[in-house]
């Protein structure tokens, strides 16, 4: 790991939110994500299960998580299972923990080899009534592979067919869209990380710079200041190219007069950070660019004041919708008449900000979270208007992360320059 050492506190508190929410003699079982192979004898790069980072801060692969309350032996009640070091192996692939390293990193005592573990689950499996397995429920999964965490299901269905069975997914997709403090003061470096990176980019855009030099900056900021890596992938999109949310080609050119939009966060620790902004290539908005770039910002600010405690996804959008509207009259882009015949399932507004506002954050960048339920105290959001016009191929978004609290919310990324004035003033230098 690239990043300093994190609080095993973090873990150890997130365990113990797990297992408070067990039902009684039950076991708790998670697996490390897969090795996936690309092309010939190589492997794609090994990213761990969230769940199992989440409860433990364990980013080796082949490992596992055992929880059992109830156990009549205290020493195993919490499990941290591995791969044996091999020294052979370890000269092709590198160092693997040893069990006092990996109990530094996550505060499990005890630690087990895979290859010693059977003899001691099947006992510990027998003694409980109730055993829960993990599997991915956020709602934006698109997983057509038979992963671990289903072949496992399967394999414990098989071998332990009148056992009761629970998904802990359904625990942590409550859990983890609470954040601890701590949490969030990791999170925290990951996004004084994208702050530097962003002030870094904002002396080096010019007209004639290449969108994917522009994303090597990024790239080069991150390392040096101890990141993974970047937390998605970057969007580094000029002109036009703005318009398509996802677009990840980053191969143009940046020409005087237009804008460029930079979506990109870094990876710190496990968690992400996610910002976006929107500057000129030249250093210089437009009035037009700054009249349009000023209505997002204004439905930016709108947002963060009324994400709190208590509102609902479905209220919070509906809300910002509403003022969306009245911003896009005001600068030109919807005719009354637009909205007076709108259709209610599709409003007039969605031709120019046709995404949702806000997502959760944390492990993941599309973090697990409810959706239907009221936002809670704790809860990690963006905050992600946009505003994109096909007849003027422009395309603008401000995005910054917000810590929801019982007062109301955070901005994480205060620091980090918005406005337009600031931008231009340091575009300048």
């Amino acid at each position: 790991m690239k990043y300093l050492p994190l609080n095993p506190e973090i873990f150890i508190q997130n365990r113990k939110r797990f297992t408070a929410r067990m039902e009684k003699n039950a076991i708790a079982i998670f697996n490390s994500n897969d090795e996936l192979p690309s092309n010939g004898d190589a492997l794609y790069p090994f990213k761990q299960n969230s769940d199992l980072y989440w409860l433990t801060g364990i980013e080796q692969e082949d490992s596992m998580l055992i929880l059992f309350p109830g156990n009549p032996d205290k020493k195993y009640r919490e499990v941290l299972v591995l791969v044996r070091p091999n020294e052979l192996k370890e000269k092709w692939d590198g160092h693997r923990l040893r069990a006092r390293e990996a109990e530094a990193i996550s505060g499990i005592s005890t630690i087990l080899w895979l290859d010693a573990l059977d003899g001691l689950l099947q006992p510990w499996i027998h003694l409980s009534d109730i055993i829960y397995l993990n599997s991915n429920e956020n709602d934006r999964k698109a997983n057509l592979v038979p992963v671990r965490d289903y072949r496992y299901a399967r394999q414990m269905r098989r071998r332990y067919p009148l056992h009761e069975y629970r998904r802990s997914a359904r625990i942590l997709k409550e859990l983890r869209g609470i954040k601890t403090a701590l949490e969030i003061e990791v999170m925290q470096e990951a996004i004084d990380i994208t702050e530097k990176t962003f002030r870094r980019l904002l002396s080096f855009i010019r007209p004639g710079v290449m969108e994917y030099e522009i994303e090597a900056e990024i790239f080069h900021e991150f390392l040096r200041n101890r990141a993974t890596g970047p937390a998605y992938g970057s969007i580094i999109a000029s002109g036009d190219r703005a318009r398509t949310l996802h677009y990840v080609s980053n191969n143009h050119e940046c020409k005087d007069g237009e804008l460029i939009l930079m979506d990109f966060g870094a990876e710190y620790g496990g968690y992400c950070a996610d910002l976006t902004r929107t500057v000129p290539v030249n250093g210089k908005f437009t009035k037009r660019q700054k009249e349009v770039y000023n209505a997002c910002l204004h439905l930016h600010h709108y947002a963060a004041s009324i994400l709190k405690p208590g509102i609902t996804m479905v209220d919070y959008t509906e809300k910002v919708g509403e003022e969306a509207t009245k911003q896009f009259l005001k600068i030109g882009l919807l005719k009354k008449a637009d909205v007076k015949n709108e259709d209610r399932e599709n409003r007039a507004y969605r031709k120019y900000l046709y995404h949702g506002i806000s997502h959760h954050l944390g492990v993941d960048v599309h973090d697990l979270g409810t959706r239907t339920e009221p936002i809670q105290a704790g809860m990690v959001f963006t905050i992600e208007p946009g505003i994109y016009i096909e007849e003027e191929q422009m395309g603008i978004r401000i995005e910054n992360n917000f810590w929801v609290t019982k007062n109301g919310n955070k901005d994480l990324m205060k620091k980090i320059p918005v406005t337009t004035g600031e931008i231009e003033a340091l575009m300048k230098k």
